[in-house]
């Protein structure tokens, strides 16, 4: 139920199904099927829903509240007795970096900082970052977002990397533009920072 919790406070922060999809890295489809299954669970409705569209109502937003309250409560879970509390750094990784960029950066902080425990959260830039920006996590390894940064946010370059573009050997990968024209794209996640810029390039 915890997913479907999490999903419920997306949809209230950003408005629709969709929208909190997008985010979130579901579909709306899937957004919508554990809408339902959370109010089959605690058996209320928690959205009016006229045509096409679902807004929360009042049974709604007091369950988004206690949804908030239980979601706090299980994030405490492996936390340390307050008495012996570690300083707990949250840290928002895409994929490729936390086998690499990430794991060689932890060595180093682990050395100098033994007592402070870390929780690495995977996701797509857009999502981690967003949760940077909403306090959520305390950093983001991602791609940097083509609408800048908040001036509330600082951000750091850590890497560069070209675009590489991967053929079959038996094609001429030097007129790589006729290639990408003719020829399967395999795409990632549009919805992602990296595919937009993909997508621009």
């Amino acid at each position: 139920m915890i997913s479907e919790l999490k999903t419920l406070v997306a949809v209230s922060r950003f408005g629709t199904f969709s929208a909190a999809g997008d985010r979130i890295g579901l579909t709306q489809a899937a957004v919508s099927g554990q809408m339902k299954r959370l109010e089959e669970q605690v058996g209320i409705a928690l959205f009016t829903r006229t045509g096409r569209s679902a807004v929360i109502n009042a049974e709604g937003l007091r369950v988004l509240e206690q949804a908030k309250t239980i979601i706090s409560m299980f994030d405490d879970l492996g936390k340390p007795c307050e008495h012996k509390m570690a300083t707990v750094l949250r840290i928002g990784a895409i994929a490729s970096v936390q086998s690499t960029l990430l794991a060689r950066a932890l060595v180093v902080f682990r050395a100098r900082f033994p007592t402070h425990r870390v929780h690495i959260v995977p996701g797509i830039s857009l999502n981690l970052f967003d949760q940077v920006d909403a306090g959520e996590l305390d950093l983001a390894v991602v791609i940097k977002p083509s609408h800048g940064v908040p001036k509330e946010l600082r951000w750091t370059p850590l890497i560069e990397e070209p675009y590489v573009l991967a053929v079959p050997l038996d094609l001429d990968a030097r007129d790589w533009i006729s290639i990408l024209q003719q020829e399967p794209f395999i795409r990632y996640e549009r919805t992602s920072f990296g595919g937009r810029q993909v997508d621009r390039f």
